[in-house]
């Protein structure tokens, strides 16, 4: 038998399918080949009779490397699917099926030895075979008599090496091979909880969803609403069914809290993936799903390549957010890889958020997908009232501080009541920048091009890309002088500063820095969740997803910060950030209320966030959009380049640019935009980057990227690295 193998090295050269001979093996295995003088892993993507090479030059495989198949026939189309949409190389594609650390054998299946009575005997039998002096032994028999077993290293610490060993030996104890899980959040109570009752916005949306189970929907739910327990719902019925599901969330953050509502509605049978478990945890977690021991996958982004057969529905929650568009190879989109596997399966599609993208409610509008209204708080709770402060009134005033006087009025006001309050600035660290006030001077990543960030707290400073660190300037390196100025304030001085102003109040931090293994999330979570703290000050983290009862006030930082990026999607973002930031306010009995702090106060962008006001935003932004012909009217395009040679960049990106021209004279009218240039991020971690960048008309679309596909595989250079992205959500 011929078997069609792709290699596992990530490598533009060797990015194609090799044959090899053997026998037995399933598509989508994992196997091990002699491949340019040494033996290499690789995946078996196909299997056939025949081969265009000379058979007798064909090595065989040499063996499979586990004892199942890694990648489903539904996944290896997937791969296919990936490959021709978002231009990616086969081992890339393959490599996000499977848990990293099974290539190179990094990780395996977790077995200890086991200790149990290996007689029937009644204890007084058994003790008496013992001698009256091993008391060692006669306690662990009483031990096992009692609790059956237990595993070998608990029973060698609480009796003994030598008592184990001598029982072992009479044949009144054996010792046997058990598999043990790794199990994320193991701790995480799951009490299971009575079925809540549905309110009627959200069983009209069960019904709706349920009606069509091959359908596409986007639910448009205010904050509040209940999407949640709709989701929830609806997994339910799918399940019910024998079928399985997906449900994605945009944030590692978000993972402890829906997890564990899965686990209390659906128990054991909920696996969870990101990035951020144990690798023993991720794997076995994977293993459980593959092997059908769980039928709900829960997770980020990578989730939605959950190894799961029979899919009855895949929902995404909080569909909008930019991290569900991955911005590093391999590149794609994860809402378009879930309506690909939702038709593989037949499954339902569910995109839920409080403010959609502009791509999906106009896809809604189009009749692409079915929409599903839910205005309204349940129970009918007032949205927020949310305040605009002036901070250049605030500064003319004599008020320098990042605090308006309103929000201090309202802080102090919230504890004095004794509820909670979020204080949300989407800027981690103590200060943007360190500037040296003499010379201009400021610190610099020596890797990237941007400014290091001031972290008092480990009193050091850090590039926020590619994460190297660097001691504390105390003399500035140019002119040697120690006189010093910070940049814009970071959460850290948020938290410093509301101490000072409230000495005897416990405040709590969520942010990238605060949350650097997986149980941070769940730990600060639950902790203000249970009153341990009054004040939660983070960045987007907090922004989405979490439903604290008690917190009655938002305080919004800098809530313009976002909206003059060069960039169209800025305007939609913040919308989007302020809306969901605000709507933690106030979701319980005590009516909630909300500052927003700007310096454009009068931006319609703002105005209509403090109003709550989707359908008015979209109307507005929409019609921007449509005349000046950006998404979803058009396909934005960019070709990144990124070396360590900046020549060797500008040759190759010249000769492509060349060729995309040539294109463009084919397809004028459907050329929008096009230009090469610098990236405004001009270096990052050691490597030069350029990019084409190209704004497409949806005629002719796929002819023209397939042609670009071609030009960029055609010339290529060493040490230049190219990747082509589709309406790419960071163009910098």
């Amino acid at each position: 038998m011929i078997y069609s193998v792709i290699v596992d090295v990530s490598a533009s050269e060797v990015d194609r399918i090799f044959d090899y001979t053997g026998e037995g093996y399933a598509v989508g295995t994992r196997v091990l080949v002699n491949f340019a003088n040494r033996q290499t892993e690789g995946f078996i993507v196909e299997e056939k009779q025949t081969t265009d090479y000379d058979p007798a030059k064909l090595k065989p495989i040499i063996r499979a490397l586990d004892d199942f198949t890694a990648i489903s026939p539904q996944l290896l189309q997937l791969g296919q699917y990936m490959r021709s949409r978002y231009h990616l190389r086969w081992v890339d594609v393959l490599r996000l099926f499977i848990p990293a650390e099974l290539r190179k054998n990094r990780v395996k299946v977790l077995s200890k030895k086991q200790i149990c009575l290996a007689t029937d005997d009644d204890l007084d039998v058994i003790l008496n075979s013992l001698k009256s002096n091993a008391t060692m032994q006669r306690d662990l028999v009483s031990y096992l008599y009692i609790n059956g077993s237990a595993l070998a290293e608990d029973i060698n610490r609480e009796f003994g090496f030598s008592a184990v060993n001598a029982l072992l030996k009479k044949g009144i104890v054996c010792a046997h091979d058990i598999t043990i899980r790794r199990t994320p959040y193991k701790d995480m109570p799951a009490t299971p909880q009575d079925k809540r009752t549905l309110y009627s916005a959200q069983q009209n949306a069960v019904d709706t969803i349920l009606s069509d189970p091959q359908g596409k929907f986007l639910l448009h739910g205010v904050t509040g609403s209940g999407k949640t327990e709709v989701y929830l719902t609806v997994m339910e019925r799918v399940v019910a069914t024998g079928k399985t599901c997906i449900m994605l969330v945009p944030e590692i953050a978000l993972t402890p809290n829906m997890l564990r509502q899965l686990r209390q509605r659906f128990g054991d049978s909920v696996a969870l993936l990101h990035s951020g478990l144990s690798v023993g945890e991720r794997f076995d977690e994977w293993l459980r799903l593959k092997n059908g021991e769980a039928q709900i996958a829960v997770g980020a982004r990578s989730a939605v390549f959950a190894p799961l057969n029979n899919i009855g529905a895949i929902i995404i929650d909080e569909e909008h957010d930019s991290s569900y568009v991955s911005d590093f190879n391999p590149r794609y989109n994860t809402v378009e890889v879930a309506d690909y596997r939702a038709r593989q399966n037949g499954a339902m599609l569910v995109l839920g958020s409080a403010t959609p993208s502009l791509n999906s409610y106009y896809a809604a509008k189009q009749g692409k997908l079915k929409l599903i209204e839910m205005p309204e708080r349940i129970n009918k709770r007032p949205l927020p009232q949310v305040e605009i402060v002036d901070m250049t009134l605030e500064t003319r005033r004599g008020n320098k501080g990042i605090f308006s006087q309103l929000l201090k009025q309202r802080l102090q006001h919230t504890i004095e009541n004794g509820n909670q309050a979020m204080i949300f600035l989407n800027r981690r660290g103590y200060s943007s920048f360190l500037m040296c006030t003499k010379c201009g001077y400021v610190a610099k990543c020596a890797d990237c091009d941007v400014s290091l960030t001031v972290h008092r707290e480990d009193n050091m400073l850090k590039c926020h890309y590619c994460g190297k660190q660097y001691y504390m300037l105390d003399k500035c390196p140019n002119c040697h002088q120690s006189s010093f100025r910070y940049g814009k304030i970071g959460t850290q001085q948020v938290v410093d500063l509301l101490r000072q102003m409230f000495p005897d109040v416990n405040i709590l931090r969520m942010d990238a820095d605060t949350t650097q293994n997986k149980e941070s999330h769940g730990k600060i979570i639950d902790a203000f969740k249970n009153g341990e703290a009054q004040i939660l000050v983070g960045t987007q983290m907090i922004a989405k997803g979490h439903d604290f009862p008690k917190v009655t006030l938002v305080g919004i930082l800098d809530g313009d910060q976002s909206l003059h990026y060069s960039d169209y999607l800025a305007t939609e973002r913040t919308f989007q950030l302020i809306t969901q930031v605000a709507g933690r306010s106030g979701r319980d009995k005590d009516v909630g209320s909300v500052v927003l702090q700007t310096y454009t106060p009068t931006h319609y962008c703002l105005q209509l966030a403090a109003k709550q006001d989707y359908v008015g935003f979209y109307k507005r932004e929409i019609s921007l959009r449509e005349a000046s012909a950006f998404p979803p009217f058009s396909e934005i395009v960019r070709i990144l380049y990124q070396g360590e040679k900046e020549k060797d960049c500008i040759d190759l990106l010249t000769e492509h640019y060349a060729q995309i021209c040539n294109i463009k004279s084919n397809f004028s009218r459907d050329f929008y935009y096009l230009d090469k240039m610098r990236c405004p991020l001009r270096r990052a971690e050691k490597k030069f980057r350029f990019q084409i960048l190209l704004k497409l008309s949806q005629n002719n679309l796929d002819a023209i990227l397939q042609q670009i596909y071609a030009a960029c595989d055609a010339v290529k250079r060493n040490g230049v690295q190219v990747f082509v992205e589709r309406n790419p959500q960071n163009l910098s």
